[in-house]
């Protein structure tokens, strides 16, 4: 008889030496440049889901020393930066249940680099306040002067007015500028109850603001209404307008300002794929192309320093490219390409406030990358450390590109990763799609393909139609509303590796995280027994219970245009056909997942046990969707690699 149990919290077993080098955390999650160059400030993982903020002082011997830290549980850190010289601002993310549901927020603090004088900087709420802003605010500006100031973003809770004339009545989203040291906190930008974005141009200056109408019911709406000023005016003129779709957005997308050319960057889908345009803020709305591609997606502006300086964009065809408008910029990357080799990706991470030392990040698909400290004046590059240290004695697989056919003929494309040293034939194999559904996997080190290729198995990471990146024809509807389409194509995946003769016989599995582990349970659903063992990492199991739970949420009108109604969205839910999968099933999920609810993989595996299935269920205890805990990743991949063995009849595998 199949079995089924439920695991709670972490399991006991000691994970392997493979899965605690690959479930590690990057030894750099955060990082960031002092503006005149002499300091770093670095957020290194603790035990555990815990995490450290450094300051390395470059200056003399270079010293580093601990100055914050974060438990994880409930409050992570996520990252840091200067806004002078004597300041750090860090930002705190924090996810706590009320009433039995988690409530996430966020919060900022600053900080002196040796860690002391420690203060809020998000505004507090009062007694009077008639809610609570969960956000703590974003900086909208770093500023390019010394006073330590900065524009951030706020949320403006209105207050009880009875019996008081102090009470305040601004509500919505807004702008002030706020003293780092002092705390004293300046209205720039009046709050307003549909404004949802604001962008400056790196002087302390906001030249754009996009407003989201909310519909009849108050909900947000699907029109986006962007407005500008001119230099020099406060007054608000029309820039334009764009709409939510099922597929994306229409229209133009604002990003970032150029004050020297006085031009808002931004995106815009003219011809089927998104590309970068600017646009005159002098009055004229003059529009001009600035970057395309007739192949894929342009991806986002390369922007650089203090003052976000647009010097480029970047794109994905078969690899991550960069493409720099800044010709010293497009120099130094090409010199840097030659002095590095073998590490092809190269990001600038960040800047002094001269731009004449810059933080870069260099690595490829099969090295997991490094920091480094370049310094124009001297042509002197420093490794600030190993994002991966503990891999560098490790085999690592490379990344090819490949494609498959579909059913219907379409060429698929995809990444094929093969255990270092195999010769490509006759291999367990896992098909592994990725999460969104709109996103991509692009080239570049992984640790869950690159752990199991370790342990022997190959892996194809298909970008299944739904993907975003290759243009309106490749999204389809979306992958949810043509989920048919986007699984057929994660299945054609599986029977591709079979044909080739890179899977053995038998001996093929599929993984997947959030929407991929949707995919992997609905694979079972489309085409039973094809892979013979499903693991699903918080995967949505069924779409209209997913809907129904957005009616509490001001998103709600935007999350059923995305979702649609009608046959698919049972036809497409896992929880909903369970009784068609035949092969075992192993899910994991963290209580306090705010992207999908772990009652998705509990109604699963509710749905599986009734079907007589073979499933387990691990849940974690304090986790959100990303599980960010070193020894609770080590013991998954531990424990999928022994499941999949266990269902494909596999042996204990490599040491």
């Amino acid at each position: 008889m199949a079995s089924a149990s439920c695991i709670v919290a972490q399991p006991a077993l000691a994970a392997s030496d493979a899965a605690v080098k690959f479930g590690a955390r990057d030894s750099i999650e955060s990082i960031s440049l002092s503006p005149d160059g002499t300091m770093i400030s670095m957020i290194q993982p603790g035990p555990g889901r815990s995490a450290l903020l450094y300051v390395v002082n470059l200056v003399g011997t270079p010293q580093m020393k601990p100055i914050l830290a974060s438990k994880g549980d409930p409050e992570r850190l996520m990252w840091c930066a200067w806004p002078s010289n004597t300041r750090l601002i860090c930002n705190f993310f924090v996810i706590e249940k009320v009433s039995g549901k988690p409530m996430p927020y966020t919060r900022l603090v600053t900080l002196k680099p040796d860690g002391s004088d420690m203060k809020p900087l998000s505004a507090r709420g009062t007694s009077n306040s008639l809610g609570i802003a969960l956000g703590g605010g974003g900086i909208v500006d770093w500023l390019g002067d010394d006073s330590g100031a900065v524009l951030m973003s706020r949320n403006f809770v209105p207050e009880q007015t009875v019996g008081t004339i102090m009470a305040s009545s601004k509500q919505g989203y807004g702008v002030e500028r706020v003293d780092t040291t002092s705390l004293a906190r300046k209205t720039v930008e009046q709050p307003k109850n549909s404004a949802f974005s604001y962008i400056s141009d790196g002087h302390g200056v906001v030249r754009v603001m996009g407003i989201q109408p909310e519909t009849s019911t108050g909900y947000d709406g699907k029109r986006l209404v962007y407005t500008y000023r001119k230099k020099g005016s406060r007054d608000w003129l029309p820039l334009g307008t764009s709409e939510i779709t099922s597929s994306g957005t229409t229209g133009f997308t604002p990003y970032a300002v150029d004050p020297d050319l006085d031009v808002v960057y931004g995106a815009a889908n003219e011809t089927g794929r998104t590309a970068i345009y600017k646009i005159a803020l002098d009055g004229s709305l003059k529009r001009e192309l600035v970057y395309e591609r007739p192949d894929v997606d342009v991806d986002q502006l390369v922007q650089i320093g203090r003052q976000h300086r647009v010097v480029g964009i970047s794109y994905s065809d078969e690899k991550p490219r960069t493409a720099f408008f800044d010709p010293a910029l497009n120099a130094l990357s090409a010199s840097l390409s030659k002095a590095l080799p073998g590490k092809p990706l190269i990001s600038f991470v960040d800047a002094s406030a001269d731009e004449k030392k810059l933080l870069l990040w260099a690595g490829s698909d099969s090295d997991p990358g490094r920091f480094y400290l370049f310094d124009k004046k001297t042509k002197g590059l420093t490794e600030i450390m190993a994002v991966r240290p503990q891999l560098a004695k490790t085999p690592l697989a490379e990344m090819k590109t490949v494609k498959f056919p579909a059913a219907d003929g379409t060429m698929i494309p995809a990444y094929l990763t093969l255990p270092p040293g195999s010769d490509g034939k006759n291999l367990p194999a896992i098909v592994m799609p990725h999460g969104g559904p709109e996103a991509r996997d692009e080239w570049a080190f992984s640790w869950l393909p690159q752990f199991f290729a370790n342990r022997g198995y190959a892996v194809l990471q298909p970008n299944y139609r739904g993907s975003t990146g290759y243009g309106d024809a490749w999204m389809k509807e979306n992958a949810i509303r043509s989920w048919k389409t986007a699984i057929g194509d994660v299945d054609d995946g599986g029977r591709w590796l079979l044909k080739e003769g890179i899977a053995a016989a038998d001996k093929i599995a599929i993984v997947g995280w959030s929407y991929g582990g949707y995919a992997a349970l609905q694979s079972g659903v489309l085409d039973p027994g094809l892979f013979k063992a499903i693991a699903a990492v918080a995967p949505v199991t069924d779409f209209t219970v997913m809907l129904e739970r957005s009616k509490d949420y001001s998103a709600y009108k935007l999350t059923q245009l995305r979702f649609g109604s009608g046959p698919h969205l049972v036809q497409g839910s896992p929880a909903r056909n369970a009784d068609r999968i035949k092969v075992p099933v192993l899910m994991f999920h963290g209580d306090l997942d705010l992207n999908v609810p772990i009652e998705q993989s509990r109604l699963m595996e509710s749905r599986l046990k009734n079907a007589g299935a073979n499933v387990q269920l691990v849940e974690y205890d304090g986790l959100d969707h990303q599980l960010v805990d070193d020894k609770v990743r080590a013991e998954m991949l531990d424990k999928i690699d022994a499941f999949l063995r266990t269902s494909m009849n596999l042996g204990k595998g490599p040491d």
